[in-house]
């Protein structure tokens, strides 16, 4: 039994079993589940460890972060298996994601070295005025199950560095490479209170967090409807709040795009990580001058990956996260052969030597940006290619979306990437680059309904997880 911390102690009887989905019948761990009460008892504690911690000095925080990434980059095999066991991502892939968990907690082991204000001179004389950032409080973090060590990273890494305590949920799908995250934060000498870990169900441990009015802020990534329930409780409690939504997101492809590079953009950012990623391109408008040799050359690319274990070698795509998942995708797919898109491969289920939850990647064409499966996140392994007629209208149809995360383009022009660029209404745009795929060092976030609040990662972090005071003093 894995169990939750809370209060620097590891406490819980009751669990719940971990599948993999690339082996149904293999359960990866129990991990524990907190009801209202630990959730309760874990804002308590991280309340009660707040003053200590947020006036803590700069090289504690800075030893702490540094000997969890340490820890993580020399465990980065085993960790990278155990996600690849519990999500269902490839190893490569899995491995790759570890390796950015390590790489965010070194960057902000030194931005704890590099806190830092302001000394500016008043309008009035002999005055002097300093401005400050300080930590909000305790805050509340939820993840979603797509990047079980990454996101959770990228949230608790600059809550620890910048003074806050933390209520942590990870998604009840994959707790495995959540409670290792801690574990080592834990053994790395973290004070009791000010991480703790509460494992379990979104409608239990999760709204629980949403109706405490000791949270100072809680950061979420997960699904629109979820998100407007933080919004809408976190505005009852005048509490700082974050939200991470998803998209729909656009890959361009333009007439004078190198096909090859094009192709391999939009496969990647289609169809790995098993299509379930927030960043993923499931809409491929395409111009109409190398429409069909695009559908081609993509069909060709699809038939060459392979569906398989996650821990296989070989393997390019792996199986959907679970199997109602999987039932959503399906659902789509039908949808999809319903509003009149051609399915031009993929969309069958398939056996491989172990039970598990695998889809043939799944690609559409004849689409148009009003059918629901151009309009809604489907979160999976399905592609829609959408005939335009020339930039003017790609880049129409691109914006003609309720999300706004990331948007791509393939193209040779300089003048329409740079025009690309400017106007393309999304948090992240790829020039000649799959959708998917940032760096741990600058910001991530979006617009419209992808986004609420500040950005994630890098020095922007400190906009969420601080709040700024300016104090004057008569010389």
């Amino acid at each position: 039994m894995f169990q939750n911390l809370i209060a620097g102690e590891w406490t819980g009887s009751n669990g719940a079993e971990n599948i993999n989905p690339s082996n149904t019948n293999e359960v990866v761990g129990l991990y524990a589940s907190a009801d209202a009460k630990d959730v309760a008892n874990a804002i308590a504690a991280a309340k009660a460890a707040f003053p200590a911690w947020s006036r803590s000095g700069i090289w504690e925080r800075h030893v702490i972060l540094k000997k969890a990434g340490d820890e993580i980059m020399a465990r980065k095999d085993e960790l990278g298996a155990l996600l690849a066991r519990e999500e269902g991502k490839t190893l490569p892939e899995a491995i790759g994601e570890t390796i950015r968990a390590a790489q965010i907690f070194e960057f902000f082991a030194g931005e704890a070295l590099r806190l830092a204000g302001e000394v500016l001179p008043s309008v009035r004389p002999n005055i002097g005025v300093e401005i400050t950032r300080e930590p909000i409080g305790v805050i509340g973090i939820i993840t979603p199950w797509n990047f079980p060590i990454a996101i959770p990273t990228w949230k608790i890494a600059p809550a620890l560095c910048y003074g806050n305590t933390v209520v942590f949920k990870p998604a009840d799908l994959v707790p495995g490479c959540s409670w290792a995250i801690v574990d080592i934060l834990h053994r790395a000498g973290l004070p009791k209170g000010v991480l703790n870990l509460v494992m379990g169900k979104g409608s239990v441990v999760g709204q629980a967090m949403l109706d405490s009015p000791e949270l100072a802020g809680i950061t979420f990534t997960g699904s629109v409807g979820t998100g407007k329930r933080v919004a809408v409780s976190s505005v009852e409690h005048n509490r700082k709040y974050q939200l991470e939504m998803g998209g729909k997101n656009p890959m361009v492809i333009l007439d004078d795009a190198d096909l090859t590079v094009a192709v391999e953009a939009a496969a990647n950012s289609a169809f790995f990580s098993t299509g379930q990623r927030c960043t993923a391109s499931s809409r491929l408008i395409v111009t109409e001058g190398i429409h069909d040799r695009f559908v081609a050359a993509m069909t060709e690319k699809l038939k060459t990956l392979n569906v398989d274990d996650a821990m296989k070698p070989g393997t390019h795509i792996g199986p959907v996260v679970d199997e109602k998942q999987l039932k959503t995708d399906t659902d789509y797919i039908e949808i999809g052969k319903q509003e009149g898109a051609k399915l031009a491969f993929g969309g069958e289920l398939i056996k491989r030597d172990t039970p598990g939850f695998y889809l043939q990647p799944t690609l559409f064409t004849e689409a148009t940006n009003q059918m629901r499966i151009s309009r809604e996140e489907i979160f999976g392994p399905v592609a829609s290619v959408i005939r335009v007629r020339d930039y003017e209208e790609a880049l129409a149809v691109a914006n003609d979306t309720p999300f706004g995360l990331s948007s791509g383009i393939a193209t040779t022009s300089l003048k329409h990437a740079t025009h690309f660029k400017r106007n393309a209404e999304a948090g992240m745009v790829m020039v000649n680059l799959p959708t998917a795929g940032v760096d741990f060092h600058v910001p991530f976030g979006g617009r419209k309904g992808s986004s609420f609040g500040s950005r994630e990662q890098g020095k922007y972090a400190a906009e969420f997880f601080t709040t700024v005071k300016t104090a004057y003093t008569l010389a």
